[in-house]
């Protein structure tokens, strides 16, 4: 069952909105409080994606939590009134919910903040700038101050206690597990192998909403701490399996300046509060937006079975169309990504929106140029095959020749003779073929030119 129908069949509090029922529109979305190291973090999710498996330990807070005990209403709810932020009113309680997240963790956010943190909810009807304007008056330096914080002791308090207990759930013939330690999950998995694994549950959840699937058997790592591991290491970067990609940004952005711009732009706030750069991967769906560039970073994955594990490099993980190298009861526990060398890394998405949606063509480019010629080349790209893929014959007319132009058309061309994309409602085949060349040929530009503006114009708000 999800946060979403427990919410509006169980409880009665039908404030919290079903719109989309797939993560796109954010009329459902809740905020979980969470404890991080002894403190209350305060995150907005989907409740349309999320089971109630993954609310152990966790605060929930709709939208009827906000009205005080003298019902005045709360002040990102009088924010909206003063600023006319709402008409027909159906998406009102998710930007709420999304605002209300933002005030507690960023009472100091700019307007970048504040875009970012709406991005994920859609409006047809009142246009954004008054809702802007109204998040935009509540951030004044000052912590949004209410009955949360009066008893945000007594929260911790009780989600202390709260954790220590069982986590697991059941209801006739349905089980939902929620180890604590990979340990724990490693014993589970081989004693239940057709389970379903779950991390952020935002793609496994569109089997039961979208496509009225039944579950039998669920093992959720939400509990999985030794898992959300984000490390720098001496070599290498590691990301723990089972940390939220909102958790891997500082990191990743540190090394990989695009790698992180890229999961600012990875679906929607909401969703990268929940999902996991792991589960992007398990997925392994041909227009994830992480495989290309972990692939093109030479980066590998640490499977686990029972108390044994294996390394791959994750270009050896994608066997076909949604099929994968792991083997029954094996799940990713991590991901190793090398710190960079001199070469140097870009990556370039293109979809139809700049925030909240999904990849046509995703490429990643991690090249070196000695001399004024190419002595190393790793390039990998989403949207343009069945699985995310290396382009090897591309690579092979890069290496080894000058740092011109003429080398990189006959470069461009390898790129369209070795993909053979498909036609659908994001792109033509002809369309990503064109796109995906081009990516490479703009690499060139800004490789050859470091004082270019693309980038900042096409990803920065005004």
């Amino acid at each position: 069952m999800t946060v979403l129908n427990y919410l509006r069949t169980q409880v009665n509090k039908n404030g919290t909105k079903e719109g989309c029922g797939s993560g796109d529109c954010g009329a459902c979305t809740v905020v979980l409080g969470e404890l991080v190291d002894g403190e209350l973090r305060y995150r907005s999710v989907n409740s349309c994606l999320t089971f109630i498996s993954a609310l152990h330990g966790k605060q929930l807070i709709t939208v009827e939590d906000l009205q005080a005990k003298d019902r005045s209403l709360h002040p990102v709810q009088q924010a909206i009134v003063d600023f006319h932020g709402s008409q027909c009113g159906y998406c009102t309680p998710g930007f709420i919910m999304s605002m209300f997240a933002l005030g507690k963790n960023k009472p100091n956010a700019n307007k970048q903040d504040v875009m970012e943190s709406l991005a994920g909810n859609l409006c047809r009807c009142t246009g954004y700038r008054p809702i802007v304007d109204a998040a935009l008056s509540l951030c004044d330096d000052t912590p949004l101050t209410d009955q949360f914080s009066e008893l945000s002791r007594l929260t911790i308090q009780k989600l202390e206690k709260i954790q220590q207990n069982e986590a697991s759930l059941r209801a006739g013939h349905l089980t939902a597990f929620s180890p604590k330690s990979t340990e724990e999950l490693a014993k589970l998995y081989q004693a239940h192998p057709t389970a379903k694994l779950v991390a952020g549950g935002t793609d496994l959840a569109l089997e039961v909403t979208q496509f009225h699937r039944e579950i039998e058997t669920l093992i959720s790592v939400n509990l999985v701490e030794d898992m959300k591991v984000c490390e720098d290491a001496e070599n290498d970067l590691i990301i723990g399996a089972n940390l939220p990609i909102s958790d891997a940004y500082q990191l990743l952005q540190r090394y990989y300046p695009d790698f992180g711009e890229l999961l600012h732009r990875f679906a929607s706030l909401q969703v990268r509060n929940q999902g996991t750069i792991g589960g992007n991967v398990a997925n392994a769906s041909p227009i994830g937006d992480t495989p290309p560039l972990l692939i093109a970073l030479d980066a590998k994955v640490q499977l686990r079975c029972g108390s044994e594990t294996r390394t791959l490099p994750i270009e050896e993980y994608f066997i076909s169309y949604k099929v994968t190298a792991q083997k029954p009861s094996e799940f990713i526990e991590k991901i190793i990504i090398p710190k960079p060398t001199q070469a140097g890394f870009r990556a370039y998405k293109l979809s139809k929106r700049l925030d909240d949606d999904i990849s046509a063509v995703c490429g990643a480019f991690d090249l070196k140029i000695d001399n004024g010629t190419v002595t190393h080349a790793r390039i990998a790209f989403g949207g343009m095959a069945a699985i995310p893929k290396r382009a090897n014959l591309c690579e092979q007319r890069l290496i080894g020749q000058p740092w011109n132009e003429q080398t990189i058309e006959h470069a461009m061309a390898a790129i369209a003779d070795e993909f053979e994309p498909l036609s659908d409602f994001r792109a033509s085949q002809e369309y990503r073929s064109m796109t995906a060349c081009n990516m490479l040929k703009r690499y060139y530009i800004e490789e050859s030119n470091k004082n270019n503006q693309i980038e900042t114009r096409v990803t920065s708000y005004v």
